[in-house]
């Protein structure tokens, strides 16, 4: 399974550095089996929703993880947040000009200083050394954390527009980008069609930037991610599909979160951390529609969609937004699937 049968070629001036101003206001791509690329624009998504159907999206909230200071030496540090250990704990990247040893000092904004305490792989464990909890320190003077490949500094509009309207648990350093689109209009909207709502947690992290390195895909590991998934959502899927509803995930995130609690082969309440990794070949066991923005080539983004609505019909597709001049990544468009 090559990496390369997942490249394409992007303009870069497709890639979206800015929200459009209006959530709903971006484009959507729609596919399923038996019909060609259809245009819409976002406004539209409820009319493709069937009465019975259930939109499951994930309310994990983006933490400012960015942070940026020096060492005792002078020389400039980066910090980014790959997750929360505990009120003064962080696993984090850190960008210096030489890697930092256990004990080193970090002094950042505001009077705040950390101290390293160890490296774990490719991360460093830092304390802060705070009275305050690492959230409030984030809220202090944390930057949202915008992937690479939007060539700008954070704003503020960022701090809400990173974000989804109904984001809830803390923990995330990249936002669930397909439901960026939705505002409250359109999720009261939704439920007056007869459309249930459920959410699931999983704390997006860095890795989801992460290249795979290695040629034959079958070689990668996953990064590690949080997830939560209740009761109650279980029993939601299974009343969707009893009565013949369709199970919609709001982006890859809770397609992964959804599919990790139904490795068994019947979904069950779920409460750790997945490393799954989903490629063409998967056989989908509670998801039969797919809401997600446009993905970075060779990306473990792009395999999964590949592997819900084919390979071939989803590349094609990306040639289709490319050609229609569609926004892509984190700020672009979004494409809708149903098997």
């Amino acid at each position: 399974m090559p990496r390369s049968d997942y490249s394409f070629d992007l303009p870069q001036h497709l890639i979206a550095q800015h929200p459009l101003e209006s959530r709903t206001s971006s484009r959507l791509l729609y596919m399923n089996a038996s019909t060609q690329f259809q245009d819409y624009f976002f406004i539209n998504f409820p009319n493709l929703l069937n009465p019975g159907d259930l939109l499951v999206f994930n309310n994990t909230r983006v933490i400012p993880a960015r942070l940026f200071g020096h060492k005792a030496s002078g020389g400039k540090i980066e910090i980014f947040i790959e997750r929360v250990l505990d009120e003064k704990r962080v696993l984090a990247q850190l960008r210096a000009s030489q890697s930092p040893k256990p004990k080193t000092q970090l002094y950042l904004e505001k009077n705040i200083n950390a101290t390293v305490l160890q490296r774990r792989d490719n991360f460093f464990e830092i304390q802060f050394n705070d009275p305050r909890s690492v959230y409030d320190i984030l809220e202090s003077i944390g930057h949202i954390p915008l992937p690479p490949y939007i060539k700008r500094t954070d704003t503020k509009m960022d701090s809400a527009r990173y974000q989804t309207v109904y984001a809830q648990q803390p923990g995330a350093v990249a936002a669930p980008t397909a439901g960026l689109h939705f505002d409250g209009d359109m999720l009261e909207k939704i439920k007056t069609l007869g459309v249930e709502i459920a959410f699931i947690t999983l704390h997006v992290g860095a890795g989801t930037f992460a290249p795979i390195r290695v040629d034959d895909i079958r070689q990668h590991t996953m990064h590690a991610e949080r997830l939560h998934v209740t009761s109650q959502v279980c029993e939601q899927v299974k009343a969707t599909r009893d009565r013949g509803g369709r199970v919609i995930a709001v982006g890859t995130t809770s397609v992964r979160a959804l599919e990790t609690a139904s490795t068994e082969g019947v979904i069950k309440p779920y409460d750790g951390e997945t490393r799954l990794f989903i490629t063409p070949g998967y056989r989908f066991i509670s998801v039969d529609g797919l809401l997600t923005n446009f993905h970075l080539p060779e990306s473990t983004l792009l395999m999964l969609v590949c592997a819900f609505a084919g390979k071939s019909q989803v590349l094609a597709a990306y040639q289709h937004a490319i050609a229609q001049k569609y926004r892509f990544f984190s700020y672009g468009d979004a494409m809708f699937m149903v098997t």
